[in-house]
């Protein structure tokens, strides 16, 4: 069995058991999560799909952690004109592990 959430403008297929690192979300470590929006569910009986959300359905997850990821650089440069522009990025995401599917 597993699901399909949205969080951080990103969906994520997510099973019971497992660890995801999702875009930064403003909780402490070791809390409990729930994830509201559910676009699909696929049980072995069946799937259900929402429309964009599925009604009462829920994912619990648990707070394992935060980080930053490998840092992206960006290089920017215009020909001729002398203009030359590198930055670095380090996005933040949190570690969530996923404790059940509930509602379908």
């Amino acid at each position: 069995m597993y699901a399909v959430v949205e969080t951080g403008g990103k969906q994520y297929r997510v099973e019971a058991g497992t660890e995801v690192k999702v875009e930064k979300l403003q909780a402490d470590e070791g809390t409990e999560v729930t994830l509201d929006k559910v676009l699909a569910v696929v049980k072995e009986d069946g799937q259900v799909f929402g429309n964009p959300y599925i009604e009462g359905a829920s994912v619990s997850a648990e707070v394992v952690g935060t980080g930053k990821a490998k840092k992206v650089l960006v290089f920017k440069q215009k020909p001729r004109k002398g203009f030359r522009n590198l930055r670095g990025h380090r996005q933040e995401f949190t570690t969530l592990k996923i404790k059940e599917i509930q509602g379908v």
